[in-house]
């Protein structure tokens, strides 16, 4: 691909997202809509998705992200249902959906339908987790999602190559089958444990935030890279490294996080972005060559298809739900009685992706002997649609969904109780060593200085108590908010006198950039992002 189309499709990508922050309208969706509309506009040029480029060098760096934003405590916590999810249901849907493909398509052989059903099995984990941040799901609703969307791809991309080898006649048995995919799985994770520790020492030695986040930028590359040269799952790989690292984050320096930080989130933007742009994007690609089953008989199968798979999450998800508590008394001592909302919305929320379409793309043209692989075009098509139409029918109609059930959101006083005691907590103990290193003749510092000390703890300790006080019923802001925008204004108030000094050549470029840096620091502090 040329450098412009491939500048114009980030950028607009990009642009569209943003718009899409000032709708109700997921980001995710609007992108898609915008792409659909745009693939038909004269002279936009062809963007075929290359299964070669987006499973080794856009998967790997979102699966990172959002790994490492995801809570390893949570989802140990979490383990049956994910597992049940990610691995369970996946084989489930690419039974079920591939059977039903069979008998709906006339001529479609059973292991190629048996591929199609691989391909749209796994639901996509860009796609659940930038849905599920916008419409605010239950803290275990969203770890559920995000811990299957982690896990899947790995196990749909070995069920689809099991599939595959039967399609083009290499002899696949169901024996050997379950042996590669017990030696993908386990050789994922085994080589995840093995890299996690070795990169993570890096990290913590490195002096140079900037080499730190360099590092941390070629990670997920490294793990997938090397779990596929051994042809293990890179997947798994990649999650395992970056549940590590996310859970030891606190070992790195305060330089490396905040850069990483940035770094990770402009990433995951314009990956996300261009990958639903992408989805969008491919609709001249996927109808070219549908021949005879182009028309009425594409569209019916294409709907036949959708309902299928949204049925088949139901049926899997609530016996996947209630049964394991019917059976195990330990699972009902142990956890909450559930109703049938939670598992609704799971089921509901299985919104497919851009690895269902670069896996749909890999399909060989041929198979043993140079036949065709059989109606591979309409395996294309009908992939395409169930992505679009899992995104568009079940991302639209999940927070309006959400909202009718009533689902208990985040419960943020809790949340907001649970942070302040943790900081009073931490201030005590801080408090304790401060007096404890004034006490020694070699930390002495004048009055002032050890007041101004003990004054940002008292601020740090009592700013979440406040965001939980009373409001003023003029601004309807806390005394946190006011604290925060009062210094706001006074950091902007020193940055306005620092550039007229510039101008006026009393400092000049770099010191003005010195001391710009500090004031950012401190207005970071002061006004950080409640998240």
């Amino acid at each position: 691909m040329d450098v412009l189309p491939l500048l114009l499709l980030v950028a607009g990508s990009a642009a569209v997202a943003g718009a899409a922050r000032r709708t109700p309208v997921p980001a995710p969706l609007l992108i898609v809509a915008v792409a659909l509309l745009i693939s038909y506009v004269p002279g936009v040029p062809a963007y075929e998705l290359d299964p070669d480029v987006v499973l080794p060098l856009v998967l790997p760096p979102l699966l990172y992200t959002a790994a490492t934003d995801s809570s390893y405590l949570d989802l140990r916590a979490q383990l049956r249902p994910v597992a049940l999810l990610s691995v369970g249901y996946v084989l489930f849907a690419t039974l079920v959906v591939g059977w039903a493909a069979y008998l709906l398509v006339p001529g479609l052989p059973l292991p190629a339908a048996l591929v199609l059903g691989a391909v749209v099995a796994p639901p996509d984990a860009v796609a659940a987790t930038a849905v599920a941040r916008r419409v605010g799901l239950p803290s275990r609703i969203t770890t559920i999602l995000q811990g299957e969307s982690l896990v899947n791809d790995a196990t749909a991309i070995t069920a689809y190559k099991v599939a595959l080898a039967a399609a083009v006649g290499e002899g696949a048995t169901w024996a050997g089958g379950v042996r590669e995919f017990l030696l993908a799985a386990v050789g994922g994770v085994v080589v995840g444990l093995v890299l996690m520790i070795p990169i993570h020492w890096l990290r913590t030695h490195m002096n140079e935030a900037l080499l730190q986040n360099t590092l941390s930028l070629l990670i997920p590359f490294v793990a997938y890279g090397i779990a596929e040269q051994f042809n293990a799952s890179g997947v798994l790989a990649v999650v395992v490294v970056a549940l590590y690292l996310g859970h030891r984050s606190w070992e790195v320096d305060f330089a490396t996080r905040l850069q990483e930080e940035a770094v990770w989130k402009m990433v995951a933007f314009v990956l996300e972005s261009a990958v639903f742009a992408l989805i969008g994007l491919q609709l001249p690609v996927v109808l070219k060559g549908l021949g005879a089953y182009a028309g009425a008989s594409a569209a019916w199968y294409a709907l036949a298809l959708f309902l299928v798979v949204v049925a088949t999450r139901f049926v899997w998800v609530f016996p996947a739900t209630f049964l394991p508590r019917i059976l195990s008394a330990r699972i009902r001592e142990r956890e909450d009685n559930p109703t049938w909302k939670g598992p609704f919305i799971i089921g509901w929320a299985g919104m497919r992706g851009v690895v269902s379409l670069a896996i749909a793309f890999s399909i060989p043209l041929t198979v043993h002997g140079g036949d065709a692989f059989p109606e591979r075009n309409l395996i294309l098509f009908l992939t395409f649609t169930t992505v679009i139409g899992t995104l568009v029918v079940q991302g639209l109609t999940l927070p309006p969904l959400i909202r009718l059930l009533k689902l208990p959101g985040r419960d943020t006083q809790a949340e907001t109780l649970a942070e302040a005691n943790a900081q009073a907590q931490a201030s005590r103990a801080a408090e304790e060593r401060l007096d404890e290193l004034l006490a020694d003749e070699r930390n002495a510092l004048p009055p002032p200085l050890a007041e101004r000390l003990r004054t940002v703890m008292e601020r740090r300790r009592n700013a979440v108590w406040e965001r939980l006080g009373a409001v003023n019923p003029v601004t309807g802001e806390t005394a946190d908010d006011t604290y925060r925008r009062l210094s706001r204004e006074m950091i902007g108030t020193e940055r306005d006198v620092f550039v007229k000094l510039r101008d006026h050549r009393y400092i000049d470029d770099e010191m003005l950039r010195t001391l710009l840096r500090r004031l950012d620091l401190e207005e970071a502090a002061a006004y950080r992002e409640a998240a």
